[in-house]
């Protein structure tokens, strides 16, 4: 729905502060802790499984030294087969840990999808000004399964990573105080790494997020457009956009590749330093005098342990860039979450009942932009049951004063009253229910004819839909078809013509029971002989309800019981048509332009 003075819609410029990693982090934590329950059970299984695989090397130790002469082949048979038994229980509880964690991250998912489609419920209309519905749906589909593939697989490789850290410096510590000395080194310098490249990874999968929301969002809006854009011969030109958009998708996810592959080689080299250092200095430490001296057999433990210790270290810097994509994601997610919403009800707003249709505005000023006003000092009357027309040039603000009455947006200045009662204390879902719209931009969603022309209306029988179709003219359409009324429509009813999908929504506003009715152009996709029943349908529609009516042709509303001349914001005419083309001021210049 376009309207005058509305923000440009536009792609998502990435400006927006990101908020830091620890919030994020906490954020994710508070969707884990609602299966808090499934969550201490995977950290138990963690410790165990990893407790039971970390006493194979210790175990592999005394194997060895169990084999210096003379040789003890019934120990050696022991601590081979614990560590046997060990490891095969391990590997047990790291399948049930995996699929645990997997149940646990499509249950965060869920809720996260939830809630972010339930806020997109809530937002107000202006967020849909600024985004692409390709960037929204991106958001939706790419970034949360982005976060579901790091908790079902990342989380669980850092909680394993800690347990393996922890427990293997634990021994190495008991074996050899003083080879421990050697991670003196080579920790720092790991931490360092990766601290270095996280930051400029992180804000290279953002980008990349970023550039593909837009190529996401601009491939939307040409499909959508496809019949517009071979229309007009504009394959090429659209070709050549998407080819931007897709070399600056390709070249920031090359980025965010390039210094995410970075972490693994650099982390692997200072492991692999440390483990030649432990063997250097574990071999002098072997053949010198107590109390440093080491045996074969520790020296071996040591050196697995380390390789134990050093290896979730390696893994964690290998799984960086996922995680830092995963994060820039929820940042993405995190962002819509916290769009400002509609804002509340006050608490004493009533509902409203019994609607007559007596609409006032009282000196309303309005703009999108506050810099930008778009209505100046509104004032208007309609009585119940009354059809009024709202005519101007394009840009004028008639599809504004609608917004307004539908309080899409909140009126900087003046009242709105509805049957004497402000409408800004009357709770919004009580408001809107009052109306039904038939817009220029008609919405039809995946189901059935009967459904589509239900939709909105409760539980209402066939009979009744039917009705509606045949005041609308689409019933005899609607027969022919193979499956009737059972008929399914794509998405957005792209297996009918723009005129049929028009007249099934005004199939839709005729089934409504309620009192008062906007209607936007709602005959522009129809042929002048449709336009007339359609009309005369609408003449017993609009019994007893008060109907705005935005038209830009003036011969559609000459019967009209007031009409509402609007330009530059500012209502400069109105009264009946006869009236006003006795004044001869603006309606008689744009009637007569009409009919020239």
């Amino acid at each position: 729905m376009m309207y005058a003075g509305k923000v440009g819609r536009g792609r998502n410029d990435g400006s927006q502060k990101a908020r830091n990693t620890k919030r994020v982090l906490k954020r994710l934590w508070d969707y884990l802790y609602f299966d808090k329950v499934k969550f201490v059970i995977a950290l138990s299984l963690t410790v165990v499984a990893n407790v039971l695989s970390l006493i194979g090397p210790y175990l592999t130790g005394r194997a060895i030294d169990a084999m210096a002469r003379p040789v003890d082949f019934r120990m050696v048979f022991i601590f081979a087969g614990l560590m046997t038994g060990f490891y095969l229980i391990s590997a047990m509880l790291n399948y049930m840990l995996a699929v645990l964690m997997v149940r646990i991250s499509q249950s965060v998912i869920y809720q996260m999808r939830q809630d972010l489609f339930a806020k997109l419920n809530r937002v107000k209309i202006s967020f849909f000004d600024s985004q692409l519905t390709g960037d929204i749906i991106s958001k939706m589909s790419y970034d949360i399964d982005t976060i579901n593939t790091s908790l079902a697989t990342d989380v669980m490789n850092v909680l394993t990573s800690i347990v393996t850290i922890f427990i293997s410096l634990m021994m190495m510590i008991i074996m050899s105080p003083i080879l421990c000395l050697v991670f003196l080194v080579t920790i720092p310098l790991s931490i360092l790494i990766t601290q270095l490249l996280s930051k400029i990874i992180k804000k290279k999968y953002r980008i990349r997020n970023k550039k593909l929301g837009e190529l996401n969002g601009y491939a939307e809006e040409m499909i959508t457009g496809q019949r517009t854009v071979q229309s007009y011969v504009q394959e090429e030109t659209v070709l050549a956009r998407f080819d931007e958009f897709n070399q600056e998708a390709s070249e920031a996810s090359y980025d965010a590749g390039y210094y995410g592959t970075t972490v693994g080689p650099s982390i692997n080299f200072v492991s692999n330093l440390s483990v030649a250092l432990v063997g250097v200095f574990g071999g002098i430490l072997y053949a010198a005098i107590l109390p440093f001296s080491i045996t074969i057999g520790q020296l071996t433990s040591f050196t697995l342990y380390s390789r134990r210790f050093s290896g979730p270290i390696n893994r964690m810097s290998n799984i960086i860039a996922d995680i830092q994509s995963a994060l820039a994601a929820a940042e993405r997610v995190f962002g819509v979450l916290d769009e400002a919403e509609e804002s509340k009800d006050p608490e004493d707003a009533i509902a409203l009942s019994d609607v007559k249709g007596h609409l006032v505005f009282d000196h309303v000023s309005f703009g999108y932009l506050n810099e930008k006003p778009v209505l100046h000092d509104v004032n208007f009357e309609t009585k119940p049951g009354q059809v009024i027309a709202i005519v101007g040039p394009t840009g004028a603000g008639k599809t504004t004063l609608v917004n307004l009455i539908m309080r899409f947006y909140e009126i900087e200045h003046g009242r709105i009253w509805l049957d004497g009662k402000d409408i800004s204390h009357l709770k919004r879902a009580s408001l809107r229910k009052a109306f039904s719209m038939v817009l220029q931009d008609t919405w039809i969603f995946h189901g059935t004819i009967h459904e589509n022309i239900a939709f909105g209306n409760g539980n209402v029988s066939r009979l009744e839909v039917e009705e509606a179709a045949k005041k609308a003219h689409i019933h005899s359409f609607i027969t022919h078809l193979e499956k009737g009324y059972d008929t399914v429509l794509t998405d957005e009813g792209l297996n009918i013509s723009k005129g049929q999908k028009q007249l099934l929504v005004i199939a839709r506003a005729m089934l409504s029971k309620t009192k008062m009715l906007i209607l936007d152009e709602a005959t522009s996709n129809v042929d002048t002989h449709t336009e007339i029943q359609i009309q005369n349908a609408m003449i017993h529609l609009m019994i007893g309800k008060t109907t705005f009516v935005i038209a830009h042709r003036l011969s559609t509303i000459q019967n009209a019981d007031l009409i509402l001349v609007v330009h530059d914001g500012n209502i400069v005419e109105q009264g009946n048509h006869h009236a006003l083309l006795a004044k001869k001021g603006y309606y008689y210049t744009l009637y007569h332009s009409q009919f020239a």
